[in-house]
């Protein structure tokens, strides 16, 4: 996957279409990610101890990879990702400006 742990990333399709937030989890067997903000579903969570709190609880739930591109941070702007090899390691760069990726 060319989207990793710690990358802003911007919806492209659905009810969440051009919300950004940042990834929190990659889940590569799924194709999935889950990112801050993003496909937020509220939960019914039961009080399993004496003295928790039960309630509603708003959690982030999965989204497919290819319904997102991560936003560039050097022009702001969603953009497809292409490497290059640079001292025998490979780097990931923007498509737009060339910019490299952390």
């Amino acid at each position: 996957m060319k989207i990793k742990k710690g990358d802003t990333v911007q919806v492209l399709a659905g009810n969440d279409k051009g919300k950004t937030g940042e990834v929190l989890e990659v889940i590569p067997k799924q194709d999935k990610i889950i990112a801050k903000g993003i496909n937020v579903r509220k939960k019914h969570v039961k009080p399993r101890k004496q003295g928790d709190e039960g309630g509603i609880i708003s959690i982030e739930c999965a989204i497919p990879s290819a319904k997102v591109n991560v936003v560039c941070p050097k022009c702001n702007k969603p953009t497809r990702i292409g490497y290059q090899i640079e001292e025998n390691k490979k780097v990931r760069v923007c498509k737009k400006c060339g910019a490299k990726l952390k």
